[in-house]
């Protein structure tokens, strides 16, 4: 499945560079507009970081999110520095389908397990970015990519494969914002190691061959944020080469 994303700075649509907010770019879109005309081409999910709300939990965009959920024009699914229950009950009540967890999911497992068990791990999707490291470790950065969490992909994976988790989308921070391509053989592995988990591809895609690529792969979902908002290829355009190459 195609995912569109969008990232939301005070109300306004932009894109981060490998999660810096130095370097922003903002774009002249209303978010509401954008889930009207992503929807329009067909898509049927969208990716939205409260990047306002992850630098700071009380000013978390609630109204903007239900404002877009209202359209009713397909499912959400939304995060952002989500660092309590509250968080998580607050998106839930907004009227997305599924809260995204990055963070948190490293440094307080065992809470985010019982967040799993309490709402369903259906609600739940866990946001791995990772560096690969000269050994070709997979290893988690926290903390707006600033931190190396000192645990590997893998080894959360199994952890939280103890509460069924279902949906982990999977970040090669390399490759994020560069349009460069994703990384395919992570991708290849990961969803042969977790077939049960519904791997969701980010970062890196930048022309219709890079979605190509990764349909060997079976992930579940593909992350497309600058891409589309650049204009390298339509979400329409992006739904066809998914479905047939």
């Amino acid at each position: 499945m195609i995912i569109p994303a969008i990232d939301l700075i005070d109300g306004a649509v932009v894109r981060l560079f490998q999660g810096d907010y130095n370097q922003k770019t903002q774009y002249q879109k209303d978010p509401v507009d954008v889930v009207h005309d992503y929807a329009d081409q067909g898509a049927q999910w969208l990716h939205i970081v409260d990047l306002t709300g992850a630098k700071d939990t009380s000013k978390r965009q609630l109204t903007l999110i239900r404002k877009m959920v209202d359209t009713q024009r397909m499912k959400f699914q939304a995060g952002g520095g989500i660092r309590s229950e509250d968080d998580v009950a607050q998106l839930l009540d907004s009227g997305v389908s599924r809260v995204v967890i990055g963070s948190l999911a490293v440094k307080q497992p065992e809470l985010v397990k019982g967040w799993m068990q309490k709402y369903g791990a259906e609600k739940i999707v866990l946001a791995l970015d990772v560096n690969i490291n000269d050994a070709g470790e997979r290893m988690i950065a926290t903390h707006g990519w600033q931190e190396d969490s000192g645990v590997a992909l893998e080894g959360l994976l199994k952890d939280f494969q103890e509460v069924g988790v279902k949906h982990v989308l999977c970040t090669d921070i390399s490759r994020d914002g560069t349009l460069k391509g994703s990384n395919v053989d992570l991708y290849t592995d990961v969803c042969a190691q977790f077939p049960q988990v519904s791997w969701q591809a980010s970062g890196g895609i930048g022309g219709l061959d890079d979605i190509r690529a990764l349909r060997p792969t079976n992930v579940g979902g593909v992350i497309l944020g600058r891409a589309l908002l650049e204009g390298k290829f339509t979400v329409e355009e992006a739904i066809a080469c998914w479905q047939n190459g």
